[in-house]
């Protein structure tokens, strides 16, 4: 009875889900995968790496985010967590056997499909848990995530420059990791729930609150659960077409009601022109270093450098929670702030001709980007229901994709510019500097508004208190 109660409760499917998150994010390959790519094991170029591979993924998780997405709620979360680990363990399996540029695509492809499925693993835990539990649980999954990451690129960096393991070497413990994480997700509860399919709910629902006293709230629960009820029978009359064209009308409305205030609207955007420029910099920054210092050269610190900016961002995003801002009024100034310390370091990281600079330029970009990051997910969270942040969060991170696409179609396609490394970075920087005058541009007219409100009030008090003579 105990263990009934222990695997029905909220310990049991937070510390699965965490170990999951653990050895499925301890990937010691991550930060060597470029010098991996070209060296003497796969011999691929620097320019079939940049045009060639690493676009795949950002053209394959914009085709399947959307699909992905709504195919997480349908399934209820725990077959998409467990294809998100067998389409990693694909690719790091292809990753040690393949060679040349079409099998690295399709390896690139079963990256995307492990990538967009991170949905899963951050709105899987809200369907087993109850509402009491979720700020907990929520800082347990991101601790142990970025734990996974530091502990990873650190022990990736201590074996290669201390024991000279090699770069498949690393590869094969990637693997191992991955494969410890799929096993872990078959241990995970069924939830009995989604949070847009509620049938089952709905029905456990009605039957609650016909057996208790029905307090307010609960006389609005049982008649939202009605309605909703009502509309699952109405649609499962009906033919597939009309069930999909009315989930189709539900969402539309549902994402109406998401972006009903400007403040949802301007941190929505930032955090999809945000995010577009950070996984572009990211994808190709070890490209940029393998430019600046070819691996050949000098002992290769990626793996200490990303241990390193995982850790501080992880630190200084905890410290975001301890920070008193009125962001109403100084958000976008904070956004504008933030992004032009983006702007300067990529800048930075362009213009350098020393790794260990172009290492510091990476590290302030991150973790700047980081905290931005973390404080404008926090300012959705506070204004959205669970139901509407993953809506948003979901859709935030499909126009991330299309602004992504549409840089690496202009800077990186051979059907683009096909620029350079250095000149694709000068691009980045530039791209950031722009949101930065954009958002400083609001957040000007935000405080030129205050103030000019402000000067309005204290002159009309005057007028009450008969200090200005209006003859």
């Amino acid at each position: 009875m105990c263990g009934s109660n222990y695997l029905s409760g909220w310990k049991y499917p937070t510390l699965i889900i965490c170990v999951y998150g653990f050895f499925f994010n301890m990937r010691p390959i991550e930060p060597f995968i470029t010098p991996y790519y070209i060296g003497p094991f796969h011999n691929l170029t620097a320019e079939q790496v940049t045009t060639f591979v690493f676009p795949v993924w950002t053209y394959s998780s914009l085709a399947i985010l959307i699909p992905v997405f709504l195919l997480t709620d349908y399934l209820r979360y725990k077959p998409v967590i467990i294809l998100q680990a067998l389409a990693e363990s694909i690719s790091l399996l292809l990753m040690m056997t393949v060679h040349g540029v079409p099998a690295f695509q399709v390896l690139t492809f079963f990256y995307s499909v492990s990538t967009s499925c991170e949905v899963a693993y951050f709105t899987y835990i809200y369907s087993v848990v109850d509402t009491e539990h979720y700020q907990r649980v929520t800082s347990y999954c991101r601790a142990v995530q970025l734990a996974g990451l530091t502990i990873g690129a650190l022990c990736g960096q201590l074996l290669v420059s201390l024991a000279g393991v090699s770069y498949h070497t690393l590869n094969i413990l990637s693997l191992t990791s991955s494969l410890v994480g799929l096993v872990c997700s078959f241990f995970l509860p069924m939830p009995s729930r989604s949070m847009f399919i509620h049938k089952k709910i709905v029905d456990e629902t009605i039957q609650e609150s016909s057996e208790g006293a029905e307090t307010p709230q609960l006389q609005e629960h049982k008649q939202k659960a009605v309605a909703v009820k009502s509309a699952i029978e109405t649609h499962s009359e009906s033919s597939c077409c009309k069930r999909c064209f009315g989930l189709l009308v539900n969402f539309g409305k549902e994402l109406k009601e998401c972006y009903t205030t400007k403040q949802i609207i301007y941190w929505s955007l930032w955090v999809a022109s945000g995010t577009a420029g950070f996984l572009q910099v990211m994808g190709y920054v070890q490209v940029l270093w393998e430019h600046v210092e070819p691996s050949g050269k000098i002992s290769r610190y990626n793996g200490l450098v990303e241990a390193t900016a995982t850790f501080l961002s992880a630190v200084l995003s905890f410290l975001v929670g301890y920070v008193k801002v009125n962001w109403e009024i100084f958000g976008e100034l904070v956004l504008a702030i933030f992004s032009a310390i983006g702007a300067g370091s990529i800048f930075l990281m362009a213009y350098a001709r020393n790794i260990w600079v172009c290492y510091a330029g990476f590290l302030l970009f991150k973790s700047s980007y980081m905290i931005l990051i973390t404080i404008a997910l926090y300012r959705l969270a506070v204004n959205l229901s669970l139901e509407r942040y993953a809506m948003i969060f979901g859709l935030n991170n499909f126009v991330a994709l299309v602004f992504q696409t549409i840089l690496t179609l202009i800077v990186v396609d051979p059907k683009g510019l096909e620029l350079d490394i250095i000149t694709q970075y000068i691009v980045y920087g530039s791209y950031f500097a722009v949101i930065a005058g954009i958002f400083l541009g609001r957040s000007i007219y935000i405080l030129f508004v205050l103030y000019c409100k402000g000067s309005v009030l204290s002159q009309h008090s005057a007028v009450k208190s008969g200090y200005i003579n209006m003859d």
